[in-house]
Parts: C-alpha cells; sequence; structure tokens
C-alpha cells in the first residue's frame, strides 16, 4: 500500500491526498448528477426495488419508496460485490434512486401508501410503480456509513402500484403469520435461502412479527437488527461443534480490508477497526474495537457499531460451513480505496471475501501471530504486536483461562 506521505494533493476536484481526479468518485458523480437533473421529472412510471425508512421525527418518520425509471440493479450489493464493482459505478448506480417519501408513524398501518410501501417490501423483484412528486428532483447523493446512499429526497405527492407485486409463498406465509415472532420468522426464511437484504426490507416495512408487535423499523437499525438476529441463531449452533485449528484468512472489498484469526477455542469474538493513515499517526489509539465471550454481550457495540454485527455474521457463516467453532479476533485496515461510505453491506462482503479465501493453517497461536504480525507491517505498514500482546481483549482473557484439557491431561 501506498503511504499517505508518498501523495501530494492529486485531486484538483476536491482536494484528497489519497486519489487523483480520475478516481474521484465526487468529480464523477458530478457530472452525472448533472445530467440526471437536467432530464428529472415530476411525474413518471418506473420502479421500486426498495423502501427507505428513515429516523429522524422518531416515532413519526419519513418512510420513501426508492424508484427509478428503469430499473438496472441499483438496488443488487451482493450482485455488486459478485461481480467487483468499484466505487464509481456503485454510487451511480444509487444516485439515480430517488426517495420519494411520505410521512407516517411506526404504528398506523391504515394508510394506503403505508400499505403499498408494505408491498414493495415483500416483492420479489421491483415493484412497478407510478409516482406524482411535489416538485422535480434535483439530484444529490445522500451518503450514510450504515445505509446504502440514494439518490434525492423528494416529497411524494401521490403514488399507485400498476402491477400485482410478486411475492414468494414462503414470505406470503410468514407475513400472514400474526403469532410467529420475527425473530422466529427471519431465521426461517434465512434457512430457505432468502438473504439479509432482502430480510432488512421486509422487516423494516413491519410485514414481520406478532401482530400487536408489528411497527416499522428505520432502516439503519433493520440493518443491525437482521444481522445480529441472524448471527445470535449461527453461534447457537456453533458452540455444539468442536474446536477449529488455528487459522487465519485475509481478504476484503473496495478498501476494507481484514485479516481474521481462528484461536482453537470456544466461540468470543472480538473486531478492531481502523483507518490506515489514522493508525500511522495514532498507533493503537486509532483502534475502534468490542469484543463478547462465550455468553454475548449484553450492550449495543458503540465503537465498531452495525460493522461489529455484520462482520460477526459472516465470519458465523464459515464457522456453520466448516462444523467448527473458535475464538475470533478481525482486524479491520479501512485503506484510503474506500473513498466513499457505501454502508455496512461493504463490512458483510468484504468479510465473506476473506471467509471464503484459502486459510493459512498454523501448528499453534504463537506461530499464527508471528505470521499476523508480519503480515501486517508487510501490507498495511503497521504493527500489531501491542494489539495482540495487549491491547486485545479476547487474547488476553485466553491467556489468562485454564483450559480443562489440562486437567484430564488431554492438553
Amino acid at each position: 500500500m501506498t503511504s499517505p506521505a508518498a501523495y501530494k494533493q492529486h485531486c484538483i476536484f476536491c482536494k484528497s491526498q489519497y486519489h487523483t481526479y480520475r478516481n474521484c468518485p465526487m468529480a464523477y458523480r458530478a457530472q452525472r448528477v448533472k445530467l440526471l437533473s437536467a432530464n428529472a421529472k415530476a411525474e413518471y412510471a418506473g420502479q421500486s426495488p426498495n423502501v427507505f425508512v428513515g429516523q429522524y421525527g422518531y416515532p413519526r418518520v419519513n418512510v420513501g419508496f426508492l424508484n427509478v425509471e428503469q430499473y438496472t440493479e441499483q438496488d443488487e450489493p451482493l450482485k455488486w460485490s459478485k461481480e467487483g464493482k468499484k466505487i464509481p459505478e456503485i454510487v451511480d448506480l444509487r444516485t439515480q434512486l430517488v426517495n420519494s417519501h411520505f410521512q407516517q408513524h411506526i404504528k398506523s398501518f391504515s394508510d394506503r401508501l403505508l400499505a403499498m410501501s408494505q408491498e414493495v417490501g415483500m416483492a420479489s423483484k421491483p415493484a412497478d410503480v407510478e409516482v406524482k412528486l411535489e416538485k422535480k428532483p434535483s439530484y444529490t447523493t445522500s451518503f450514510d456509513t450504515h445505509a446504502q446512499p440514494h439518490g434525492p429526497s423528494v416529497a411524494l405527492k401521490s403514488a399507485r402500484l400498476t402491477e400485482n407485486v410478486k411475492v414468494d409463498t414462503r414470505v406470503e406465509k410468514a407475513v400472514a403469520d400474526s403469532d410467529l415472532k420475527s425473530a422466529e420468522a427471519l431465521g426461517t426464511l434465512a434457512t430457505k435461502g432468502f438473504d439479509e437484504h432482502f430480510l432488512t426490507k421486509l422487516f423494516s416495512t413491519g410485514n414481520l412479527g406478532v401482530a400487536a408487535q408489528r411497527k416499522l423499523v428505520p432502516t439503519k437499525w433493520s440493518i443491525t437488527a437482521v444481522d445480529d438476529t441472524l448471527g445470535k441463531r449461527h453461534i447457537k449452533e456453533v458452540k455444539n461443534f468442536s474446536e477449529s485449528d488455528c487459522k487465519v484468512f485475509i481478504g476484503g472489498y473496495l478498501g476494507n480490508n481484514y485479516v481474521i484469526l481462528f484461536y482453537d477455542d470456544v466461540w468470543s469474538y472480538e473486531l478492531f477497526e481502523g483507518y490506515v493513515p489514522m493508525l500511522h499517526q495514532k498507533g493503537e489509539d486509532a483502534w475502534e474495537t468490542d469484543e463478547e465471550g462465550y455468553d454475548g454481550r449484553k450492550q449495543y457495540a458503540t465503537e465498531t457499531v452495525g460493522g461489529y454485527y455484520a462482520a460477526r455474521l459472516s465470519i458465523l457463516e464459515r464457522l456453520r460451513h466448516d462444523k467448527r467453532q473458535a475464538a475470533v479476533l478481525a482486524l479491520r485496515f479501512v485503506t484510503t480505496d474506500y473513498t466513499a461510505p457505501l454502508g455496512v453491506w461493504v463490512v458483510r462482503e468484504a468479510v465473506r471475501k476473506a471467509m471464503t479465501s484459502t486459510p493459512l493453517t498454523f501448528p499453534d497461536r504463537a506461530a499464527m501471530e508471528q505470521y499476523v504480525i508480519a503480515q501486517c507491517k508487510r501490507e498495511f505498514s503497521f504493527d500489531v504486536t501491542g494489539t495482540l500482546r495487549g491491547k486485545s481483549v479476547l487474547l488476553k482473557r485466553l491467556r489468562s483461562q485454564t483450559r480443562l484439557a489440562k486437567w484430564t491431561g488431554m492438553a
């Protein structure tokens, strides 16, 4: 990786020292926004792949149909990851989505527009819609570290579905079961192949859960709720498996790079996140970190927030696949290649890419840590010795605990 000192204000558009004008997502977006705004309409027929539920003003929130005149993969994060799409391409796609919104109380389900948003939330493919906006959109992009970006937000005058929405019968069954708790519904649908992106849409629009408890859930909260719910289900299963060997997985996506260590022990998990230039400046003080022991955690991960649960889910998928459990230490290195926040899905997919790589297996913990220290110095010019030997709560616990095997003669 090129060190920050090697750059000298390359980008003449945004003045960033970390990329050139040719690679500047802001410059690219400015050109696209100008073209989109010139062709904007206040009334049109289009397609809505998703719904965005805001959090401001809670419990009265803005509910928006994310829509575009011609749908071309504007809401396909798993496909983007599989195809290796770059940040400018993704920003371009998301900028085209208009957030045509109306205000709604989270527990008021009598409104026609809300019923329509719930249908969009259940749909197997983008729903055909006609929308009338209060004014023509002026295209900008709303970025968020948690949810995906989208284009302009415009108040909705009216909207209607122009064709019947196609809904999978398994989804219909889960939605119709008003006695089924939302956690159970999410788990059941996940086992049937519905991914977390679809489940978030379904959950945020108030389609799941016991009837009296159903409500709209802001999209940002829904993303973490789904990741956390599915992760906890996996943990219950993983705890029944044998312990893993000492392994290291390395990989990433869009400038989000992971070095993930599996220790030969029972389930526990710790995540360290750092922006590489800040790690160079401040050392270990630049890390943000959260962890959980075998019994889990009761409080929200306040430092690494949604990334904690997204990374954990992808790690647990691998453990579940391998039928193993492990004490897992994950190191996230965010490089200057991550030029625009795209949402926590990037974390989930970056970790999945790491988890699908061929792991390196080590005879013991010391050899594994020695390799990781050398690897991080080589790839990120950062020494993680202090992180592994002193800062990590998980590793302190592993070193201090006495394993049962020691007393049974099986060590």
